[in-house]
């Protein structure tokens, strides 16, 4: 693999992420340990170094598997990206949230299950909508001065209260988020609206969960075959069915699996873009590196982004009108050279 500079810093990470979400066997699915050391062999031999988990996943047993991988290898090498906010118990009011007092338990109870003295990327993992942008800011600026944490970010949250976080912390000389992590892919362009230009303006590397639509863009449904989302899940619709049957389409002309087709899109989009692929067999994680070696032409993009096009709404809509265009640029904005 080749490697992209994470946001606005000067870390290396691979073009690809393993999504370890399904490393261990709670809940019935899942990858136990010596698969899940096979997956991350694999990835590790084919250059990747971007490990992405959270201490909710599996109970903490990802974690944990993590950290005895990283126990019996270079954890120099590594870059293990984990999350706090999600609950990890309900018996205590503040073992979730934003707040400053969980981030700081949850972080050091992430420290002991990885086996390590720091983590490289922290990202907050769901906005609760109650705790203060400054309050976070500041707690997490604290981390990276304790040495705790390397670098920050954040996930599904509002495009404005990361506009936001970032200028506070840009003004106030904390820590700055240097990647944004949503669900992105072919059958959710939703974050075109307003949180991918909002990375772009601030230089934030975007990491798609769920770049194959929890499956669904792999074509297994198509096939017949199960899988963990119901069929009244909002990923499987008449309209994914559209979309997946152009990534097949494509598939077969290049000779590679759809899901090929579906990751390489997210990496070809005009911004930097590294998407995450979870795999609980070695078999998927296999075939999911073979993204890296494909290149999608023009014709090809032009048809997958028809296929699974979305309407921007308001402003983004009103923005494209030739009548709002010719009045704002006075007629030049065919000549007029475009940032971003």
């Amino acid at each position: 693999m080749n490697y992209k500079l994470l946001g606005r810093s000067g870390l290396k990470v691979s073009e690809l992420s393993l999504g370890t979400m399904g490393f261990g066997t709670e809940a019935g699915w899942g990858a136990d340990k010596k698969t899940s050391f096979s997956i991350l062999d694999a990835y590790a031999n084919a250059g990747g170094n971007f490990l992405d988990t959270a201490n909710i996943y599996k109970l903490g047993t990802s974690e944990k598997i993590i950290g005895e991988y990283l126990a019996n290898n270079d954890r120099d090498h590594f870059v293990v990206a984990t999350k706090y906010t999600l609950k990890d118990n309900t018996t205590n009011v503040n073992a979730s949230g934003n707040n400053r007092k969980n981030m700081m338990r949850s972080v050091e109870e992430s420290l002991k299950r990885l086996g390590t003295d720091y983590i490289d990327l922290l990202n907050l993992h769901i906005w609760d909508d109650l705790t203060p942008i400054d309050e976070v800011l500041r707690g997490l600026d604290d981390l990276v001065r304790q040495g705790k944490v390397n670098y920050i970010a954040i996930s599904d949250t509002p495009a404005w209260v990361v506009a936001k976080g970032n200028t506070l912390a840009e003004l106030m000389g904390w820590s700055q988020f240097i990647a944004l992590q949503v669900e992105y892919s072919l059958i959710s362009r939703t974050p075109e609206r307003e949180l991918i230009p909002m990375a772009k303006h601030f230089g934030l590397t975007v990491t798609p969960w769920a770049p194959l639509g929890g499956g669904v863009l792999t074509g297994k449904y198509q096939r017949g075959e199960q899988g963990r989302i119901k069929p009244e899940s909002k990923r499987r619709n008449d309209k994914a069915v559209e979309i997946t049957q152009a990534v097949i389409e494509i598939a077969d002309e290049l000779g590679v699996s759809p899901g090929n087709i579906a990751l390489k899109w997210t990496m070809q989009q005009g911004f930097q873009s590294i998407p995450i692929v979870g795999a609980t067999k070695l078999s998927q994680l296999e075939d999911n590196l073979k993204a890296v070696n494909i290149t999608l032409s023009a014709e090809q993009l032009k048809k997958l982004d028809e296929a699974s096009a979305i309407e921007l709404g308001f402003p983004g809509e009103f923005f494209r009108e030739e009548g709002v265009k010719t009045n704002v640029y006075g007629g030049f904005y065919d000549r007029i050279e475009k940032r971003g």
